[in-house]
């Protein structure tokens, strides 16, 4: 079972990293830009239209896969950890 949760753990890794990485990076740099007043060259509304997906036309659809990559990554990641086990180590005396 491990093996295959490590399977899919892997395949939506790669699959999720770009458009997470986008996510964090336009947010961070949305938030300099605003509250920093750092001069970067690029409007605040241009990077929020890539953080959301709207320069993509996926601003519906952009947050729900995210969210959903990020859970599958969560269910595979804690199960693969063994915090869920349901077999208990007995003592032997």
């Amino acid at each position: 079972m491990k093996r295959a949760f490590r399977k899919y753990h892997r395949i939506l890794a790669i699959a999720i990293s770009i458009p997470l990485t986008v996510t964090v990076l336009t947010g961070m740099i949305v938030t300099i830009v605003r509250e920093w007043s750092i001069a970067t060259g690029l409007s605040s509304s241009f990077l929020l239209s890539i953080h959301t997906g709207e320069i993509f036309h996926l601003q519906a659809i952009y947050p729900i896969l995210n969210g959903l990559g990020l859970i599958g990554l969560l269910v595979t990641g804690l199960s693969m950890s063994g915090l869920f086990n349901s077999k208990r180590q007995t003592k032997r005396n």
